[in-house]
């Protein structure tokens, strides 16, 4: 352990030396000189970002700050941000041995009954429900119920 440790010091003073010598050759030396080189690789912390002040979403904007609408700019921004959708048919819990049993031909029980809705999801949260039909030999689906706004931000809470 110890000689590790003269190994390690030993390192770093032959690489202050090369230094020194380096800079001996250029003509100006000093011991802060070479502490600022040897500092160099040690990376320093960015500055702290300014933080912003946090609103609380019931209070009411700032009379200086942008008005969020739908044609606003601000809403822009998020637009064109994708998002993923998908159609649950039903689920079920089933063990791993079960899992493994499966081939083709296997049916899956589903804790749904025929003809009830399907979930509608976005990212994983429930906005609506709706119907499957078919459209030019194509699945979709048509929503019959969805969700307002209002009952989505207070699943999220």
């Amino acid at each position: 352990m110890a000689d590790e440790n003269e190994n390690v010091s030993t390192d770093d003073q032959e690489l202050a030396d090369e230094w020194a010598a380096a800079l001996a050759e250029a003509g100006e030396s000093s011991q802060d000189d070479i502490d600022a080189l040897l500092n160099q690789g040690v990376p320093t912390p960015p500055p702290a970002a300014p933080k912003a002040p946090l609103e609380e979403f019931g209070q009411a904007p700032k009379a200086n700050a942008q008005q969020v609408g739908l044609d606003g700019p601000n809403l822009d921004v998020i637009l064109d941000i994708p998002v993923s959708i998908s159609m649950e048919v039903g689920s079920t819990e089933i063990s791993i041995r079960n899992l493994l049993q499966l081939n083709q031909g296997s049916v899956v029980e589903l804790d749904r009954l025929a003809g009830e809705p399907l979930d509608v999801l976005v990212n994983g949260t429930l906005i609506a429900h709706g119907e499957v039909v078919v459209v030019n030999e194509k699945f979709g689906i048509r929503l019959t119920d969805v969700i307002s706004p209002t009952e989505r931000i207070k699943k999220l809470r």
